[in-house]
């Protein structure tokens, strides 16, 4: 089926079988590899895009559902001039990462939970990122740099 999926601000057309997910066509035939391929079970969180606005994890999505959608990655976060999106300087300045792997689907998240509840409480956030899982951080840091982007 041939869709057109407008990606971080341009139009990808491409031909894709029906059975393709939403970040297999990102990252295999646009070839953004930010968003991650963690579990393959919709459990890790690691492949969180914006989808129309919506975070979804992009591995519960068919490319052909996304026919005629907007698309924003983690690489379309950053202003055009290279300037961080405030979150992820907010998870560079709290430590809010390791390894690195969660820390797009994370920036994803985060950046769809605070454009619906801009003034969360800590545990507010902690729920609105169950979602996603880190290995390596305990979230505690993540945490943080949530609530530093967070209207006071």
């Amino acid at each position: 089926m041939e869709i057109t999926v407008t990606i971080n601000g341009t139009a990808h057309t491409a031909d894709v079988e029906p059975r393709t997910l939403l970040v297999q066509f990102i990252r295999e035939n646009v070839g953004l590899t930010g968003t991650n391929i963690g579990c393959d079970t919709s459990s890790c969180g690691a492949c969180s895009i914006h989808l129309d606005g919506e975070a979804v994890k992009s591995c519960t999505v068919l490319a052909v559902q996304a026919d005629g959608a907007a698309v924003t990655t983690i690489e379309g976060m950053a202003a055009a001039d290279g300037t961080l999106h405030p979150m992820q300087a907010a998870f560079m300045e709290n430590h809010g990462l390791q390894c690195g792997y969660c820390t797009p689907g994370m920036v994803m998240a985060a950046t769809s939970l605070l454009a619906e509840n801009p003034s969360p409480t800590e545990e507010e956030v902690r729920i609105g990122l169950e979602g996603n899982l880190c290995r390596c951080t305990g979230y505690h840091n993540i945490v943080k740099a949530v609530m530093a982007c967070a209207e006071s």
